[in-house]
């Protein structure tokens, strides 16, 4: 018998308004919510799976029944014991994911207002299967793709000509590259600034994004939900067993964190972020390792390379070319290097390098569900 809170029968009634006849403001509020859930699932008529399965038509959906996408163990018996996704069930799901469905792989600790639990469930409602509005006139638009993605989905017409043929010294292949292609991916940022966009956000700009499209997986402050990362802390760890390497314990320099994030993230949804949404999320950052203490402080191209992160000094320049093992010009032994034959001692799993696995007993490698 499927868990239910406490809260479920006051969310429930009111959730059978809000996906019969919901207001519009209901489906507004929740697709706000539904932020928070934007890193690992997609609604909508362009939706596929990511770390979590595609939501389309989610209500009165058998659990675990995406084709294409690999549940937990947990998930998939739960569907095919008979758990439905009706909104009692969703209420109890969305409440506490982990505690409705023990053994799933849901890294989000849930929602806690009721208000958020009913809304976002109206607001997944309001898409069929196929993600058209199941009420018609009652849809919130589906996310826009950002600017980045539109470009990069229509480049510049390529040019027709070929990298050259043999004859010429060329190989042959592919064309060219336009300018409008190198420059999508020409984004690396240097440590002296080189590379860095324009643009400028605030710590509180960036703790507002922080709580929508971060949180749910590195926690309210950086602290990890899970196995994900640990984002602020960890001074005085590098030293221990399981040091923790965040921006205020060990990172060298700011550049590498706007360059990842500017890259990667939010998980599931990369490069969705403006320059200035970077900016105001690395600000944001900086504030909770203590870096910054000024909720007002804002972070730009200017004043970029201002900023130091504590551990810079521990870091040295590469001199392995002076070391005498690389200064040894001679040939490298190649043979013989170990007596008898050689043999697998460690796997990528047991290293617990990815949170999708995470060598858990059973674990389905397939996100969360």
């Amino acid at each position: 018998m499927w868990k239910s809170p406490k809260s479920i029968l006051l969310a429930a009634s009111v959730v059978a308004g809000a996906v019969g006849g919901a207001e519009a403001q209901d489906i507004a509020a929740g697709e706000k919510v539904f932020g928070k859930c934007k890193a690992c699932h997609m609604v909508g008529d362009a939706a596929k799976n990511r770390v979590g399965p595609v939501l389309n038509g989610i209500v009165g959906r058998a659990a675990g029944s995406v084709e294409g996408f690999k549940y937990s163990p947990a998930m998939t018996k739960a569907g095919a014991e008979g758990l439905v996704w009706d909104e009692a069930s969703l209420t109890g799901y969305l409440h506490d994911p982990k505690g409705y469905l023990k053994g799933n792989k849901m890294a989000f600790a849930g929602l806690k207002k009721d208000e958020d639990v009913v809304n976002v469930i109206a607001y997944l409602a309001s898409f069929d299967a196929d993600g058209k509005p199941a009420v018609p006139g009652k849809q919130s638009a589906a996310p826009a793709p950002d600017a980045t993605q539109t470009a990069t989905a229509e480049p510049a017409a390529p040019s027709p000509e070929t990298t050259g043929s043999v004859a010429d010294g060329g190989l042959g292949l592919g064309r060219a590259a336009t300018p409008e292609e190198i420059a999508a991916w020409d984004t690396d940022v240097r440590p002296d600034g080189v590379g860095l966009p324009e643009g400028s956000g605030t710590v509180a700009h960036g703790m507002e994004i922080y709580d929508e499209r971060c949180a749910t997986c590195h926690g309210d402050f950086g602290e990890a939900v899970g196995r994900w990362p640990v984002l602020a802390g960890g001074q005085g760890t590098l030293q221990a067993e399981r040091p923790e390497k965040t921006i205020g314990s060990y990172w060298p320099y700011l550049s590498t964190v706007f360059d990842y994030v500017h890259r990667a993230m939010p998980f599931g949804d990369a490069r969705s972020l403006s320059n200035d949404d970077v900016y105001a999320l690395t600000a944001y950052l900086l504030y909770l390792n203590d870096i910054v203490d000024d909720e007002d402080f804002e972070l730009s191209k200017d004043n970029f390379t201002s900023i130091r992160l504590p551990n810079e000094e521990n870091f040295f320049d590469d001199d392995r070319a002076q070391e005498p093992f690389y200064a040894d010009k001679s040939e490298p032994c190649m043979t013989d290097c170990k007596p008898g034959a050689a043999a697998i001692t460690m796997h990528a799993a047991v290293l617990d390098v990815t949170p999708e696995d995470g060598g858990e007993e059973n674990a389905s490698g397939g996100g969360i569900d």
